[in-house]
């Protein structure tokens, strides 16, 4: 493969001017991804007017920022974003380049490695380099979430990747780091841009994302039925939290898709995770075990759940879980 594809670059994705949490996720992990090769490691920052979002990245990994400012991407489009992206590529040849899985992410990323000619591992849930090849392993769940798939990109440049949001933590900022921030020309004009953007309706709901919730209660198989969830909401909504589950969960009709855990639904990362009537099968514990504080509440004192639990507690959720929420409100009550 060519030389001449050097350095790790990281999409910084942002809304409304403000880097989401999933842009720092990827720059501390491409900080250590570009070390392992030697190389430097740049974000790549678009939008209008959100320059000052620059420093943010540099004292959280980024060696150098290129920022893209201009009225027309202020906005996400799919057109605007991938000629400017595209257009670097071509011009500056990174080896490697991380995007976040979200929903502009799996929009733009496909579109970018499209139009590059390029490789792209969507969905990845951890990142290494080959030791031997220099190459990027990107690893991902196959078959349902049944298998790891670990893919490398050997001929292609530059390796390309979406990554799940939560699987990697945001690293810690210094404050005294310095590095580069260049306002790069933006060869964009209004009829690159075939869709538009009329309106954006914000949807207002208790948490929008289970990826950022700090509480979370989640249910399985062993919840029974859609009616059990309401005593894990009680007990979520006591706590401060919000409710999730497990694959079997969704899969039955329980609880959305939108808030399941696992390899299959959301990586998260919570300070308290309790799980209710969920045995733990690999797939389930890859998305929930680097929370901080984990409870499980299990009939199944063998459950592989209650392996990787803090606090294990052999019961039925039905009695166990109500008692808490009520311990719980009266410590409100107290407070």
């Amino acid at each position: 493969m060519s030389k001449e594809y050097k350095g790790v670059w990281v999409f910084a994705e942002q809304r409304d001017g403000k880097l989401q949490k999933i842009a720092l996720e990827l720059t501390g992990k491409g900080r250590e991804i570009a070390d392992k090769l030697g190389e430097s490691l740049t974000a790549v920052l678009l939008g209008h007017n959100v320059s000052n979002q620059a420093k943010l990245l540099i004292e959280s990994g980024a060696d150098r920022v290129l920022v893209a400012d201009d009225p027309l991407l202020k906005e996400y489009t799919t057109d605007g974003y991938t000629k400017v992206i595209c257009d670097l590529i071509n011009e500056r040849k990174p080896e490697i380049m991380f995007i976040g899985a979200t929903y502009i992410g799996r929009d733009l990323g496909p579109r970018v490695a499209g139009r590059i000619h390029t490789g792209l591992t969507a969905d990845c849930t951890a990142l290494d380099i080959d030791g031997e090849t220099k190459n990027l392993l990107m690893t991902r769940p196959a078959f349902g979430g049944n298998l790891m798939a670990t893919i490398e990109c050997s001929n292609y440049r530059p390796q390309m990747s979406t990554v799940r949001p939560g699987v990697f933590s945001v690293p810690d900022t210094n404050a005294g780091r310095t590095g580069e921030v260049e306002n790069v020309n933006v060869n964009l004009a209004d009829k690159d841009i075939r869709a538009k953007v009329v309106e954006i309706v914000k949807s207002v709901k208790e948490i929008v994302d289970i990826t950022e919730a700090q509480i979370i209660v989640s249910g399985g198989r062993g919840v029974g039925n859609q009616e059990g969830f309401s005593i894990l909401r009680e007990l979520a909504e006591a706590l401060g939290g919000t409710v999730g589950g497990s694959r079997a969960a969704v899969d039955s009709g329980w609880i959305e898709k939108n808030f399941q855990v696992g390899q299959t639904g959301k990586t998260v990362r919570p300070k308290l995770y309790i799980a209710c009537g969920i045995s733990g099968a690999i797939q389930h514990l890859a998305g929930m075990q680097e929370s901080d504080y984990i409870i499980a509440i299990n009939k199944n004192g063998d459950a592989p759940i209650m392996g990787v639990a803090d606090l294990a507690v052999v019961g039925d959720l039905y009695k166990v879980v109500p008692e808490l929420t009520r311990e719980v409100q009266a410590l409100k009550g107290i407070r």
